[in-house]
């Protein structure tokens, strides 16, 4: 997924926990090679591949991780759109941007974005893109996911403790070998060699998106690399958001759509969400949260 995990496992002694590791990795790598677009052989390409010709038949697995994309969409208003795949890359995050996109280009940028055109058939488990050149991709849900299902596995396998971080998407359960909460700790985005909070997390996910690696600055706004799917304009106004939530795909959507919904929005979501709790940071630098967060300095 063009990321870095690190497992985490609690066993008793190494030769058990790296076997247990192993299984989480073949894990990953499974998941992978259903939901990659990179992959021409994945059930996701051939979705892509037949855009605006015919629905195609996927796995039950595929189709449902399809199915509840599209009802993060509905839940974010559009914000979270796992056909923006299909958007035309003209913001570039490297450096070598020196002028805003024309505002034709960032229109039409969008032109085959919309979660309403993908077109989901229960009965036969097939997708339909319905236009042509149209694409799926699970930049924003895939490592979350995966995350979940190795943690799955390895509860299912007998494996009382661990972590699986999947860059940054963490998905933890069962507690350290001395019985202490798991404890995550979030980086000051305006300084990443400083904490500053430290939170348990016992049987859950944490994700956190930042643009404070990859954004651009024109006429003194700062423009997230997140991309509003509806508009093709960058996010603005945040530069972290962290979302603690039962699943870490739940956790990974909304850390990337609350960018695009804005802090108000943000929150007043993640308030109707039972067992969803967010801590945002402007770019002022303030701080922002969910209505049961405690932060312990």
């Amino acid at each position: 997924m063009g990321s870095r995990f690190d497992i985490t496992v609690v066993a008793e002694d190494s030769i058990e926990g790296n076997a247990y590791i192993d299984m989480a990795v073949n894990e990953i790598e499974r998941i992978e090679k259903l939901i990659s677009s990179w992959d021409p052989t994945s059930q996701t390409s051939e979705v892509n591949r037949n855009a605006g010709i015919k629905p195609v038949k996927v796995g039950r697995e595929l189709f449902n991780l399809i199915e509840r994309a599209q009802g993060l969409s509905r839940l974010t208003d559009g914000a979270f759109d796992i056909s923006y795949a299909s958007m035309d890359k003209i913001w570039k995050f490297d450096g070598s941007m020196t002028s805003m996109p024309d505002e034709k280009a960032i229109e039409s940028s969008v032109d085959k974005v919309g979660y309403g055109n993908i077109v989901l058939d229960k009965e036969n488990s097939s997708v339909f893109l319905k236009l042509s050149g149209m694409k799926i991709g699970f930049g924003a849900i895939g490592k979350g996911y995966a995350a979940d299902k190795a943690k799955e596995l390895l509860i299912a396998k007998g494996v009382e403790a661990g972590i699986i971080n999947a860059s940054g998407d963490m998905s933890v359960w069962g507690s350290q070998p001395g019985g202490m909460d798991w404890k995550v700790a979030l980086v000051n985005p305006l300084n990443k060699n400083k904490v500053f909070a430290l939170l348990p997390v016992k049987n859950g996910a944490v994700v956190t998106s930042g643009d404070y690696e990859k954004y651009v600055t024109f006429n003194g706004v700062r423009y997230a690399h997140i991309i509003d799917p509806r508009t093709g304009y960058p996010a603005t106004g945040i530069i972290s958001a962290t979302v603690f939530a039962p699943k870490a795909e739940l956790a990974d959507a909304l850390a990337t759509s609350i960018f695009v919904m804005g802090i108000k929005t943000g929150v007043d979501r993640v308030n109707q969400l039972p067992g969803v709790e967010c801590i945002l940071i402007d770019d002022k630098g303030s701080i922002h949260t969910s209505e049961n967060v405690e932060l312990e300095k």
